[in-house]
């Protein structure tokens, strides 16, 4: 039970992401001192967003250059802060070497941080973003647990480098993260297992992510033909970044806490879009079947590999999120806002 002393500084690695965006946001309107650890603090295009929220709004933010291998990076950005939040991670499905791209930069950056976390006294608390993937694989595994859902008492122990190496890339990170926290009893970790993350961005580099690309092929003509049940959880951007918050200054708030609203499908999902755009935009009006997804799914993304169709396609994914709601008191938004605020910045900024 740790209490979070608001006129303190708070860092967010990984500051101009998606996530962390809409998390500097909220700290911000509520008055916080933000330590923001970004790449490069001189790109100032880069920064641009979060300088016009920080303007209207009656907390500050400060930019430290950090980066995620760089051993002590964080060091000088964590003085003062009792709350660091570790947001920053790859997400990228097309990589050429998994080990390199992804596990390394995952796991090592979340040990550097939380090295420099055990050489700062003042630190009390973190909030890693872990993910549902370091619970599962494939939705084909949630029918062998109780209820058919996953629960935060779950780890994901069939991701290897070949199949799933985003979800090994969480798994080993978020383990080795409770691994430092358990040799340690000075500071508290809570951790944040988001499901799929939509919504919209603040910034407008970040439409090159893997959220933005499926959502512009459910409106540019891929899933014309038909879009799969690809068995998903949903979670808003809006929403999660809240979440981050709770994990952050509610006392009670520990452990791993699943964060999704939403146990969904692609073809669901497109299908919160039609009532407003579906005379504009070729959106998929039926189901595509397995075998077709099977066939072309890899042509048209290369994260979608024939094993990857059979375990998830046509599977139902369901998560419980019965303790994000009773502990962090989280409530969740509409899967069709979700959906139709998404789509919309597509549509505004012309990428769409």
């Amino acid at each position: 039970m740790t209490n979070i002393d608001r006129t303190k500084p708070v860092l967010v690695t990984g500051a101009t992401g998606f996530v962390a965006g809409w998390l500097v946001k909220k700290l911000l309107e509520e008055g916080f001192t933000v330590h923001a650890a970004v790449r490069n603090p001189d790109k100032k295009e880069k920064l641009q967003h979060l300088d016009k929220i920080a303007a209207s709004s009656p907390g500050s933010i400060k930019y430290f250059k950090a980066d995620l291998l760089t051993d002590g990076a964080y060091f000088e950005a964590m003085q003062d802060c009792e709350l660091v939040f570790h947001t920053a991670s790859p997400f990228f499905l097309d990589v050429k070497d998994p080990q390199k791209e992804l596990i390394e930069p995952a796991v090592n950056g979340t040990k550097n941080v939380l090295e420099s976390v055990n050489k700062t006294p003042s630190v009390k608390r973190v909030v890693l973003t872990s993910s549902c993937a370091a619970i599962y694989s494939d939705a084909d595994e949630c029918a062998q647990y109780p209820n058919g859902e996953l629960t935060e008492e779950i780890w994901n122990t069939t991701a290897t480098l070949d199949h799933q190496a985003y979800s090994l890339s969480k798994t080993l990170a978020e383990k080795k993260a409770w691994e430092m926290n358990k040799s340690q009893d000075r500071w508290e970790l809570v951790v944040i297992n988001p499901s799929f993350v939509l919504g919209p961005f603040l910034n407008p580099a970040e439409t090159t992510s893997e959220s933005f690309s499926i959502m512009k092929q459910m409106g540019d003509g891929t899933y014309k033909m038909g879009a799969p049940r690809m068995g998903i959880g949903v979670i808003d951007v809006r929403d999660l970044a809240e979440a981050h918050f709770r994990a952050g200054t509610l006392p009670e708030a520990n452990g791993r806490n699943i964060i999704s609203a939403h146990n969904t499908d692609f073809f669901e999902m497109s299908q919160k879009l039609i009532p407003k755009f579906g005379d504009k935009y070729p959106l998929p009006k039926k189901v595509a079947p397995k075998w077709l997804i099977w066939i072309v799914g890899p042509i048209v993304n290369k994260g979608f590999t024939r094993k990857m169709v059979s375990k998830n396609i046509g599977h139902v994914w369901k998560a419980n999120n019965t303790k994000s709601v009773k502990e962090l008191g989280m409530k969740y938004r509409p899967l069709e806002e979700t959906m139709v605020d998404t789509f919309q910045v597509l549509v505004d900024n012309k990428i769409i």
